[in-house]
């Protein structure tokens, strides 16, 4: 069964590429093990969860929204991982990671189309991202070398091999809602 929104209305930056986020939702501090969520499109599948930002929607906020209806976890959100651009599919997401802190039994798309999520290795999520969205492979590596970088937004163009380069849009400051 496919998601659908009926009321969302897609927001697109000036350059013409549609505004999403996403978590990267890791289960301790020591970010070693991360949660997908199955796809909706192809529920044998894996994705890191992430949507549209809605109108009048912080990036950070559209972060957290995202994550407790696709995954049915909260917790607190911390910092950007960058700003990925995606030129095939016209889209820039920016990804916060969120230490998990709750994991709900039941949640909107567990109950609406029978989502189901699963906590992976990094290896482990890599590989099952390869299968389905490899460009979202892109967002658990920077979350590998973020911890050795300075917390600068960054724009990475996950259509071709990963560049980090300076954010050419400003980024919602990571904040907790």
């Amino acid at each position: 069964m496919v998601k659908e929104k009926p009321n969302s209305t897609r927001i697109y930056d000036k350059d013409g590429f549609r505004r999403r986020a996403a978590c990267i939702c890791v289960k301790s501090e020591n970010e070693a093990e991360v949660l997908l969520v199955t796809s909706s499109r192809r529920p044998e599948l894996w994705i890191v969860p992430g949507g549209g930002v809605e109108p009048e929607e912080e990036s950070a906020v559209t972060a957290v929204r995202e994550v407790l209806e696709e995954a049915g976890v909260v917790g607190d959100l911390g910092r950007c991982l960058g700003v990925f651009e995606n030129n095939d599919h016209m889209h820039r997401t920016e990804v916060f990671v969120m230490n998990v802190t709750q994991e709900l039994d039941e949640w909107e798309d567990s109950r609406s189309i029978g989502r189901k999520r699963q906590w992976f290795t990094i290896d482990d999520a890599l590989s099952q991202l390869a299968l389905h969205k490899p460009t979202q492979q892109h967002y658990l590596m920077q979350l590998q070398h973020s911890k050795t970088l300075d917390n600068t937004n960054r724009v990475v163009n996950a259509t071709h091999p990963p560049k980090l380069t300076n954010a050419a849009t400003p980024a919602a400051s990571p904040t907790t809602a």
